[in-house]
């Protein structure tokens, strides 16, 4: 029988709970599937555009205030922030950092990512010729210690 190749779930800085529930099935040694992450930017909040209370015109959390607000609320804004100091650090558009840590973890086959505008799509697309140096996935690993899966169960 056919065998699966890839799995799409919801993955990004916010909701990183797949490396802890699924990825061990992507391991070569069990099913060699890749992930294909769907909202690597947390439908956007990844980008900064939702920090300090924005609400950008036109924008998805902007027309739809409880779509998903998961993303841009609490404890997500709070990771968020960190994370756009660490991007601002490494000299990155937040949106490229998020969509290469992506792209850096192992059982990540490629990324599902999204675009309204020819600008949004082509720093989504430069992202993947960016590698993050160890000192910012270790800062990133930092705030994901401080701020577990925030986009969960809000």
């Amino acid at each position: 029988a056919p065998r699966p190749v890839s799995i799409q779930n919801s993955f990004c800085l916010l909701h990183r709970s797949f490396a802890t529930e699924l990825a061990e099935a992507c391991a070569p040694s069990n099913y060699n599937i890749s992930l294909l992450p769907w909202t690597p930017l947390g439908g956007g909040a990844l980008t900064g555009k939702y920090l300090n209370g924005q609400q950008p015109a036109g924008a998805r959390f902007t027309l739809w205030p409880s779509f998903q607000y998961r993303y841009t609320e609490g404890p997500s804004a709070t990771a968020t922030q960190k994370y756009k100091e660490i991007a601002d650090t490494a000299g990155l558009p937040l949106a490229q950092m998020a969509l290469s840590w992506c792209r850096s973890r192992w059982y990540v086959g490629s990324t599902i990512i999204g675009a309204t505008t020819l600008a949004q799509l082509k720093e989504d697309i430069d992202a993947f010729t960016v590698d993050l140096s160890t000192e910012t996935l270790a800062a990133i690993d930092k705030v994901h210690g401080e701020c577990k899966d925030p986009a969960i169960g809000i």
